[in-house]
């Protein structure tokens, strides 16, 4: 194989497990669990962003313990969650409840009712950073 052949190769391969790595190819293995992104601007804190999603859990259905570089706040727009923040007391929040998540910190939702939960996730985080990291 030729040199330049190789790091086409590698190029592609790069960008195509990359892919594998955005929030929405890994909320996308969650069963029960719908990320939808609604918008992304740079702001003028430099070297941040904010993105805002929409996050649908079905009933029963979780996202385990990840963070963010970055703040998250959320506002439940329908549906009953449990929130745990690592090192604190779980939380449920009903529709039109909200939650400050700082950054870097540990955090998971579930659906703990009978119908479907969504929240508006609004984070202002690190630009060029994985947005979601799954703790291991």
């Amino acid at each position: 194989m030729k040199t330049y052949q190789k790091v086409l190769l590698i190029v592609v391969t790069f960008f195509s497990l990359s892919a594998l790595f955005t929030p929405e190819a890994a909320f996308a293995q969650i069963p029960g669990v719908k990320r939808t992104d609604l918008q992304r601007h740079n702001i003028e804190a430099a070297g941040y962003e904010t993105i805002q999603a929409r996050i649908d859990l079905e009933p029963g259905s979780a996202v385990g313990m990840h963070s963010h570089p970055g703040e998250e706040v959320i506002y439940v727009l329908e549906g009953i969650f449990e929130y745990q923040i690592e090192g604190e007391k779980p939380v449920i929040l009903k529709t039109g409840d909200v939650l400050f998540v700082p950054a870097g910190k540990n955090h998971s939702a579930k659906n703990i009712g009978k119908v479907k939960a969504s929240e508006l996730a609004t984070y202002i985080v690190k630009k060029d950073k994985p947005l979601l990291l799954f703790k291991k």
